[in-house]
């Protein structure tokens, strides 16, 4: 499977054979890929761009990968890092999750495994970054969820708050006990009819847009294109 957006790689390996193997394989699933072959240039390439996952050999001239972690990681930087490496020692694992590695994979291995472990941290971090997020643009109206603004409409604020449980659930059924628990802290007849009714406001302050909250039968809603 392809990745659907261009993400951004650090690939530092210093056996030239296999970073290139891995470089190639990536840039075939539509990864952007930074290969460097010591950590110094790795940790010259870290600090010209961003990158959205760092794959980190151990044993590499010039700045070891524990040494090119702890840099990322002191110059507050939350890219997840995943070594590769054949050091396969209990304390070598234990200090790259000390050091602030996301995961640990030992040599040789298998290239669909890697990608794996990959595809699972780049979900996370994408879904943290996600649930985060306090600004979003539907379509011609920009929603703040700090300012409660859709538009130039002020919000209430539980309207504000389904809102924004909605945008951060963009194209996905939320629950709809989940968002009575979240907003009302119960499941009652009461707070189920008002949540009916604040979905009627916000779908008439979504009107004209190219956003609309479909409801899903004995499930939840659902923010999305229409």
């Amino acid at each position: 499977m392809f990745a659907e957006e261009q993400e951004r790689v650090l690939l530092c390996e210093d056996d030239t054979a296999l970073g290139s193997l891995l470089a190639d394989y990536l840039r075939r699933l539509n990864y952007e890929v930074t290969l460097c072959n010591n950590g110094e240039d790795g940790w010259d390439a870290f600090r010209q761009r961003q990158y959205d996952i760092c794959l980190l050999d151990i044993n590499m001239p010039e700045k070891n990968g524990f040494e090119l972690l702890e840099d990322i990681r002191n110059m507050g930087s939350e890219v997840p890092v995943l070594f590769l490496t054949e050091r396969k020692a209990i304390e070598d694992i234990v200090k790259g999750y000390n050091l602030g590695c996301d995961d640990y994979l030992t040599k040789p291995c298998p290239m669909d495994i890697l990608l794996c472990k990959m595809r699972a941290i780049l979900r996370r971090c994408q879904l943290s970054k996600k649930n985060n997020e306090v600004e979003f643009d539907l379509g011609n109206k920009h929603f703040d969820s700090v300012r409660q603004m859709l538009g130039e409409t002020h919000l209430p604020s539980r309207e504000s708050d389904l809102l924004l449980i909605l945008c951060r659930n963009i194209n996905q059924t939320v629950d709809r006990n989940l968002i009575l628990r979240q907003l009302w802290h119960q499941e009652s007849y009461f707070a189920s009819r008002s949540l009916s009714v604040y979905i009627n406001h916000l779908r008439k302050h979504l009107s004209g847009t190219n956003m609309q909250i479909i409801g899903v039968h004995g499930k939840g809603y659902r923010l999305v294109e229409s």
